[in-house]
């Protein structure tokens, strides 16, 4: 019970600082600021906070480590698309088509989503939300 009393925040590394307060600051747009020992505070809407740590020996994240949820996916491609991100592709179980998005058609379950890497190689995700 203690823990749903108290703020909680998300973290997870990089390996070079200036690189990703650049993307996650001038790329996605987001109020970036600097705290102790080179920490990067991205603050995010509803008052969260993610905390990026830096790490000399920083591996990639394999799975999703923060998602962006959207009202138009097509255009938010579109734009990060036009600033340099890169969408990842995949053609498995889950099937991106040409842009990026899976489930872009709506057949599947779950929400129209996309994948992108920040410049350390962790994943991140824009999806639409169903009304």
């Amino acid at each position: 019970m203690i823990l749903q009393t108290r703020k909680t925040f998300s973290s997870y590394s990089a390996d070079d600082m200036e690189k990703a307060e650049a993307f996650y600051k001038n790329t996605l747009g987001l109020q970036v600021t600097r705290a102790e020992m080179g920490v990067l505070e991205l603050h995010l809407t509803g008052g969260h906070t993610i905390i990026i740590y830096p790490k000399k020996n920083h591996q990639p994240a394999t799975f999703t480590v923060l998602n962006f949820v959207v009202e138009d996916i097509v255009s938010t491609v579109n734009q990060l698309s036009a600033d340099g991100v890169h969408f990842l592709s995949y053609t498995g179980e889950i099937r991106t088509d040409e842009r990026g998005i899976a489930n872009a058609d709506d057949t599947g379950p779950g929400p129209k989503i996309a994948w992108f890497a920040d410049p350390a190689g962790n994943i991140l995700s824009i999806l639409e939300e169903r009304v």
